[in-house]
């Protein structure tokens, strides 16, 4: 591996992150602390248990010192026997304290993680297809595994630490006051150039942090892309190419950012160490000099007890441990705020679809459609995708969608799902407005099969199931025996509790196609909308499904998107779209004759 140590991201890293570089907004820090609230109660009793801990901690030296003057001093072991009998009691106290603390903190960690990642999924299932074709599915990933994770590590350890730390170093602060004024200003000395050095690191942490987030980001969504597209990847052959790409950049820009990161960190801490050992050094010094002189003024101006002068010391060492672990804690903290930057973004993106404040409930409907002056293009391009379509349809009628590629099908259907809202106009159902009325009223009376079958990891009742639990395995057969899918479904290992594992890969495309027509059917939709439903299916296959389509479709009111001449000659009507506009609709007898349209379509591609 070549190493280098230039962290230029790719440039799709830098157009898809358009947070990047955004300065630090302390409301990220209280919108996520928010969360905590349903735990408040368990976070004080973590914070008193903090603080006997800290406590307990910060009597130690004090123990040692008096250790010193008033028992090795004048010869008393009694002393240093009972002293010693109360350092330990102190440090089993402690050991009680943080045990006690750990538990209570990961319990409301992992808490406020299961709420976080239970809003998030509600979230995401709200989203409109508009979001999903923005952000790739490995980004989406990423923002609700590695970012909640940082977050629980940031919850369950930092939020407490730090005050803990801040806590402790006020204690030791007062208990050097307390032994001598002196030197504890000497030691607060070093202070300036603590000071000095955090805001220096200060700024190239928040930086590789966002780096170290978005690199990560980008690993997740190309590993993602690469293996959901594995079979046209070994198709192509591209296997070494895919290899080496993500190798020199995806994987090496993240590598870069992390040791980045890691040198940016590692470089603090030894200027703590070394402002710490200048305190002990200047405390020995002067200090062991004030303690040994016999005779004229002490370096200092007035004598120290050696008890005095050792608890020092050790509170020296204590007084940069939480300045150390502060650091840390800031570390976790700068990785903590860029995931959490991205999830409350993720958090406060709009739902471009959702229903209406008055929505109300869509009654039982005979399947009636209207399109008036319907127009539409998408947020982020203004080019229309449809243009003042007018069009009725009755409750009943099959309606095949005909037009070159582009043309504007999918784009229709998809309103009619109201995955999308119209940008003008509107569609009605049965009189009804569809913004009126809400989603899964309507989605739950109408039916979808797509181009390329979508099944989830489960068995095949389960997915034919998926669109109406409440079925009985009688219905679930009768669904899967009226598409033809019965016959191949029982010469399966298990028949109807065979496994089909993710996206259905144990099986082929038309046995997939044939389970998700089972599927839409058993739902018994008013509506029924077939995207290119049959054109990833061989001819035998299709036959078995237009035998059941005909059968099937009498009575629903149907629209039809297909390139095959089989399924779209047997519609009750044809409607032919072009670049987003209607242009003519009739029976396929009628559109031929008229030789418009239709008719170049139907020489140019439609023939079998």
């Amino acid at each position: 591996m070549n190493k280098t140590t230039t962290i230029t991201p790719p440039a799709y890293v830098t157009q898809s992150e358009e947070q990047y570089f955004k300065p630090y907004d302390p409301q990220v820090a209280r919108r996520l602390t928010g969360f905590l609230t349903p735990y408040k109660w368990k976070m004080v009793i973590a914070a008193l248990l903090m603080l006997g801990a800290t406590a307990t901690s910060v009597l130690g030296p004090y123990f040692v010192k008096i250790a010193i003057d008033s028992g090795l001093a004048v010869g008393d072991l009694s002393v240093v026997r009972n002293v010693a009998l109360l350092y330990l009691g102190a440090a089993l106290l402690r050991w009680m304290f943080i045990y006690i603390r750990v538990n209570l903190m990961a319990q409301v960690g992992q808490s406020v993680i299961y709420d976080l990642r239970k809003i998030l999924f509600d979230r995401l299932q709200q989203f409109s297809l508009g979001f999903f074709s923005r952000y790739s599915v490995g980004r989406v990933i990423t923002r609700i595994i590695n970012d909640v994770e940082t977050l629980r590590e940031f919850i369950t350890w930092a939020v407490l630490a730090i005050a803990r730390d801040l806590f402790a170093l006020i204690g030791i602060v007062v208990a050097m006051l307390a032994l001598n004024v002196r030197l504890s200003l000497l030691t607060f000395a070093t202070i300036p150039l603590m000071v000095l050095a955090t805001y220096i690191f200060r700024r190239n942490l928040r930086i590789a942090y966002r780096r170290v987030r978005a690199a990560i980001s980008w690993v997740n969504s190309v590993l993602a892309e690469n293996i959901n597209g594995i079979r046209v990847v070994q198709a192509f052959s591209r296997q070494k190419h895919n290899y080496e790409s993500f190798q020199n950049y995806t994987n090496r820009y993240h590598l870069q950012t992390v040791i980045h990161s890691a040198k940016v960190a590692a470089a603090f801490l030894p200027v703590v160490d070394i402002l710490g050992a200048l305190a002990v050094a200047a405390i020995v010094w002067l200090g062991g000099s004030t303690v040994i002189a016999t005779h004229g003024t002490p370096l200092l101006g007035e004598p120290i007890t050696a008890g005095v002068l050792v608890a020092f010391v050790l509170y020296i060492d204590r007084f940069f441990d939480p300045i150390r672990d502060l650091f840390r804690r800031y570390d976790t903290l700068q990785s903590a705020m860029a995931g959490g930057e991205r999830l409350l973004t993720l958090l406060d993106t709009p739902i471009e679809v959702e229903d209406a404040a008055g929505a109300v409930r869509l009654p039982i409907i005979q399947g009636r459609l209207r399109f008036e002056d319907l127009s539409f293009h998408y947020s982020d391009d203004p080019t229309p995708v449809l243009e003042h379509i007018d069009l009725e349809i009755q409750p009943g009628e099959t309606v095949a969608l005909v037009g070159e590629t582009g043309a504007g099908k999918t784009t229709l259907v998809k309103l009619v799902s109201r995955f999308h809202d119209p940008t003008g106009g509107r569609i009605l159902v049965d009189g009804h407005d569809l913004r009126q009325v809400t989603q899964a009223s309507l989605r739950s009376q109408m039916g979808v099969v797509l181009q390329d079958p979508f099944l989830f990891n489960g068995t095949v009742k389960e997915n034919i199931l998926f669109g109406r639990l409440e079925a009985t395995d009688a219905e679930v057969e009768a669904a899967a025996r009226a598409v033809g899918a019965h016959e191949f479904i029982v010469n399966l290992k298990n028949g109807y509790e065979t496994s089909v594992e993710e996206g259905g890969v144990l099986l082929s495309v038309g046995q997939r196609q044939l389970i998700s027509f089972a599927r839409a059917l058993l739902a018994d939709p008013r509506i029924l909308i077939l995207d290119e439903a049959t054109s990833s299916v061989d001819t035998q296959t299709e036959l078995v499904i237009q035998r059941a389509l005909n059968r099937l479709l009498k009575g629903r009111t149907s629209l039809v998107i297909a390139h095959r001449l089989s399924t779209i000659t047997t519609a009750d009507r044809i409607v032919v779209i072009q670049d987003g506009k209607l242009i003519e609709q009739g029976s396929h007898a009628d559109l031929m004759a008229s030789q418009g349209m239709y008719y170049d379509l139907y020489q140019a591609g439609f023939q079998e």
